[in-house]
């Protein structure tokens, strides 16, 4: 169970930097943290359809005709109507909305936290270290455990029994 104090130490020390105690400390690693954290996870999440970020949402249309996305949401998989903004026009008066949502740093899978602080130390690294040549291997990193990360996330639930097809019944 990872926290955000977790996830930025360990990115700092991938550096080579002293990790932090807390986000509020007046350190320029501390204020660093503090400022991309939030940011830099919501962008990680939404890059993909994650399995443990994903949620879906029963709504009911607003009186304005609409519904309104819910705030957590950071991404819209999937929503029947037109998406504007934070709202979702369709001609029901409910739908369902599958979305990818803010998740805490306590429910990361092993896979995603170690993604979110290679990422981590990849948004620290210029301005810590200015080191171009360690932020370029921190990218390959980056890319090699992202597509890690997505495997073993498409990989982690088994496939549901198909409970009616027709050339199965047919066999039987």
């Amino acid at each position: 169970m990872q926290t955000k104090v977790d996830l930025c130490s360990m990115a700092l020390l991938k550096l080579g930097e002293r990790p932090i105690q807390s986000l509020a400390d007046d350190s320029v690693a501390s204020q660093m943290a503090r400022t991309l954290f939030d940011p830099v996870m919501d962008a990680l999440i939404a890059s993909h359809p994650w399995r443990f970020a994903m949620r879906t949402y029963e709504l009911t249309e607003t009186i304005d005709d609409d519904f309104v996305i819910p705030a957590d949401v950071l991404r819209v998989i999937n929503a029947p109507g037109k998406i504007s903004g934070t709202r979702i026009i369709a001609p029901n008066d409910k739908i369902s909305v599958t979305a990818l949502v803010r998740v805490a740093p306590e429910s990361y899978p092993a896979y995603f936290v170690s993604l979110a602080v290679t990422k981590l130390a990849m948004e620290f690294c210029v301005p810590m270290t200015g080191d171009q040549a360690v932020f370029r291997m921190l990218a390959a990193l980056y890319e090699t455990e992202y597509t890690s990360a997505k495997f073993i996330d498409s990989t982690t639930t088994t496939a549901g029994n198909i409970e009616s097809f027709s050339l199965i019944n047919a066999r039987f």
